[in-house]
């Protein structure tokens, strides 16, 4: 079992972490755009983020029609440090038995478990040994861990062919082309120097398994939505709710329900992906937004107007399962939707502009093929999309952790959201028929 006993504090060395069982290596999730703690990638069906008892339970609870709507929960790992001989550090799953676990006293209360989980078997087709030589660990942020680790350079065992590109504040592109979404190392890195600073205190972590909800799509085109009016939790001190409803006040949140919180979207005239983060989009008015949400739809040649209907269907549902939902609340929670940006239509599309391109005798014609609709193949069927909900640290509902304050009727701060959504993508296929 992995008790991580004799690791001491600032000495990782190699197999710091002895186990019987053999544990899997997390990596940064690459297609992570928002959020504060950081998504790992456990396979290519699962990630893992460092667990909130709160959310927790509310996976376990949730009605049987959001699960629809929901990544899937798949229980609980231990997760700890192991360093290898050149002083890197990786983060390694372990299967989670309740006797491993910290004494509760020792933990935070968002931290203690309700519940014993069952030990769960956890197989992968490589070991830590195999990848350590392959892959280093990533440095924390602060410069005390990273000369600990003998600054560690930032290279990721599983990442993307495909390159991304962060937008800045003056939407002009970032000149460095990488194989993660920034927002992701970032997010790992924060997260990494939290749990350096607090392992003198806590050697092991729990960390939830939740379905990788992209590993349908070869190309993640995905858009992180903060959703409702409210954003802090009815636990939150008077300091929290004053800057949380500070921030809704000042983004889209008040006068839409919904804001950008991250973005990433694949480019086929350049081969890359675009990417936003929260800071971008808390700085949106609402036309700001519009346009953000025509940028997610548009790939570089062409706006996606095969992708208009689905997620309407997907989002009009998702409104009425959540207005029977009631007493429930979802604050601080996100929506994540999301496409393929390279599907079959797509190669069409590019197969048929190649076409045209070279049968075009006179070539001082002005190029307006994405507007010309013989350029547009004919799908046999609507674009595959997905529609989640996630993020649940501050939900509740009657009943719910005998929370104190109960609810009445749906979240229809939600609900504003979604309808806000649902009007701007529907005059948005409007004014594009």
């Amino acid at each position: 079992m992995c008790v991580c006993q004799t690791m001491e504090v600032g000495k990782y060395g190699k197999n710091a972490c002895q186990a019987e069982e053999r544990g899997v290596l997390l990596e940064p999730f690459i297609h992570q755009v928002g959020g504060h703690s950081s998504m790992m990638r456990y396979d290519d069906h699962t990630v893992c983020k460092p667990l909130i008892s709160r959310e927790q339970r509310f996976y376990e609870s949730l009605p049987p029609e959001m699960k629809e709507f929901t990544p899937e929960y798949k229980g609980v790992v231990s997760v700890c440090f192991e360093g290898d001989s050149d002083g890197y550090i990786n983060l390694v799953a372990y299967p989670y038995v309740e006797s491993e676990a910290l004494e509760q006293d020792d933990m935070p209360e968002r931290d203690q478990p309700r519940r014993k989980h069952s030990r769960r078997s956890l197989h992968r087709s490589s070991s830590v040994g195999e990848h350590k030589e392959e892959r280093p660990g990533l440095a924390g942020d602060n410069p005390e861990s990273i000369q600990e680790t003998k600054s560690p350079k930032v290279e990721l065992h599983i990442h993307s062919d495909v390159p991304f590109q962060m937008l800045d504040g003056n939407s002009g592109l970032s000149s460095e082309k990488i194989s993660y979404n920034p927002w992701s190392l970032r997010c790992h890195k924060q997260q990494l120097s939290r749990m350096r600073s607090e392992s003198k205190d806590r050697k092991l972590y729990k960390f939830l398994l939740l379905e990788n909800v992209v590993h349908h799509f070869r190309f993640p085109c995905v858009l992180d939505l903060k959703m409702g009016t409210r954003q802090h939790g009815d636990d939150a001190s008077e300091e929290k709710a004053a800057r949380q409803m500070k921030k809704c006040e000042q983004s889209t949140s008040a006068t839409l329900g919904v804001r950008v919180c991250g973005m990433q979207v694949y480019q086929l005239d350049t081969g890359h992906y675009l990417c936003r983060n929260k800071y971008y989009g808390r700085g949106l008015s609402i036309e700001g937004f519009r346009n953000a949400l025509y940028q997610y739809l548009h790939n570089g040649l062409e706006l996606r107007k095969d992708l208009f209907e689905p997620i309407l269907a997907k989002l009009r549902s998702l409104k009425a399962v959540l207005e029977r939902q009631a007493s429930y609340r979802f604050y601080s929670s996100s929506l994540l939707i999301i496409y393929d940006g390279k599907d079959n239509r797509a190669g069409m599309f590019m197969e048929r502009r190649a076409e045209m391109r070279l049968k075009r005798v006179d070539t001082s014609l002005p190029e307006s093929l994405q507007d010309d609709t013989s350029t547009e193949p004919s799908p046999s069927a609507l674009p595959k999309v997905d529609v989640r909900m996630i993020d649940f640290a501050h939900s509740t509902f009657k009943g719910f952790r005998d929370d104190p304050t109960v609810h009445d009727g749906p979240d229809m701060g939600y609900v504003f959201g979604l309808e806000s959504l649902i009007n701007i993508m529907e005059q948005m296929r409007e004014e594009n028929q």
